[in-house]
């Protein structure tokens, strides 16, 4: 699980819901494509040799194609056969636009309450159940198989590509190329590259074939390369593993294996919206704080509907926008979601989506919409004024981790403040 509970998106997250565009499904009704650009991967980058000699500014194909020399030999010394190489890197060029998409990703944060409005879209939620129609039996045997509900694997295929109507038309080689030799994570997306060729190498897809995003995100659900050689399946039995053609049973079936083979509990669900007493203690607000639900309804902590919360096993509470936002109970699936794609808002996104789709309502309570949420720099003003006050954040980083909430607590506190942990733009103001 991740250590941190933020209530706004990361900017790599949001900008793949504003890259989205207005598209036609496949029923005629328009949708909102969503591509996620950052999925969190199992295989860490190998340390590989400096080469900031290489370094592009306007005409570095030359000095590309010298770096891709180097990573040939780096290449098959992890099993890439020279065949492979001759074949996927055969004329490929540095690609300028990838290198500017991924620079020029601006600063910029976002309350999770504007990304639920689109990620669980009256739109999305109809063209959900449309495509929980039409891929009924395929759905049924994937959660057969795999204990993931339909509804959960059908609200990652919507978030990710908007049901296959976006699944990205970058060659996956050469982005992966460019970034490795030019990125800000270059080590990251050299591990990524070799994952990739691999895969041509086992011919599940040719070089041509492998499209995606910008960031080298896969199919239907887009998986990064490391994440498809670790999981991907064959569940059609045609012999490939074939995430990227307008048949998404292996990227579903996929999906499920992924979540699955990370802990998935079915009929567990991923959170609740629940009620807060009044006097509720926020100190116990945060991630490695659980009860069982029957534990936290003898602290006053009960559903939407007043009742206690069936015992789905230890559960936290998550406020993601503070005290005066929707309150969550969350549950081990929710920290399984998070390895597919590591920001609160994703997981929300993709429990609640779910549940429409099951035909659940929406939350009851709604969000701060008159709220600001921080910029990274007001967010390090922020630190920096706690902890000159005596609260100590334990770094200025610009993040709103666990000891930065739990500095904003204690302030708070030492204010006479709702101690809900949460990092507002009223708090800062008040620091000032």
């Amino acid at each position: 699980m991740r250590k941190c509970v933020s209530g706004i998106i990361a900017a790599a997250l949001w900008a793949s819901i504003v890259q989205a565009e207005s598209l036609n499904s496949a029923d005629g009704s328009q949708t909102f494509q969503l591509a996620s650009a950052d999925i969190t991967v199992s295989l860490r980058p190998v340390v590989r040799p400096s080469f900031k000699e290489y370094r592009v500014s306007t005409e570095g194909n030359a000095r590309f194609q010298a770096w891709l020399g180097a990573f040939r030999e780096r290449a098959v010394g992890q099993g890439v056969s020279s065949a492979t190489l001759d074949r996927a890197l055969a004329g490929l060029t540095y690609d300028k636009k990838i290198i500017e998409r991924d620079r020029n990703q601006a600063e910029f944060s976002k309350p999770i309450w504007e990304y639920l409005d689109a990620a669980v879209s009256d739109r999305r939620i109809s063209n959900g159940r449309v495509g929980l129609d039409r891929h009924k039996a395929t759905l049924t045997r994937i959660e057969a198989q795999y204990g993931v509900e339909k509804e959960v694997v059908t609200a990652i295929w919507g978030l990710e590509t908007s049901f296959g109507t976006f699944r990205g038309s970058d060659q996956t080689i050469r982005s992966l190329a460019t970034l490795a030799f030019d990125a800000r994570r270059a080590q990251f997306f050299e591990t990524q590259l070799i994952a990739a060729l691999r895969i041509v190498q086992a011919g599940d897809v040719s070089a041509e074939n492998m499209v995606g995003s910008w960031a080298g995100a896969m199919g239907h659900t887009q998986f990064m390369p490391t994440s498809y050689l670790d999981h991907a399946v064959d569940f059609d039995g045609d012999g490939r593993r074939d995430i990227w053609s307008d048949d998404p049973t292996d990227a579903l079936a996929s999906a499920a294996a992924y979540l699955a083979r990370h802990g998935w509990t079915k009929g567990q669900p991923w959170g609740v919206e629940v009620r807060l007493p009044d006097g509720f203690d926020y100190a116990r607000a945060k991630r490695d704080y659980t009860l069982l639900p029957s534990d936290w309804a003898a602290h006053g902590v009960v559903g939407r509907d007043g009742k206690p919360v069936p015992d789905h096993g230890q559960a936290a509470i998550l406020l993601p926008a503070g005290g005066q936002g929707v309150a969550l109970m969350i549950f081990d699936n929710f920290g399984v979601i998070e390895k597919y794609n590591g920001a609160d808002a994703y997981v929300i996104g993709i429990g609640h989506l779910s549940d429409r789709l099951a035909g659940h309502a929406s939350f009851q309570r709604d969000w701060p919409r008159g709220d600001r949420v921080l910029s990274f720099t007001e967010k390090k003003e922020l630190q920096t004024r706690l902890t000159a006050a005596g609260f100590d954040t334990q770094g200025i980083d610009g993040r709103t981790g666990p000891n930065t909430t739990d500095a904003v607590r204690a302030y708070q506190l030492a204010q006479g403040l709702l101690p809900d942990g949460y990092a507002s733009l009223n708090l800062l103001e008040r620091l000032r």
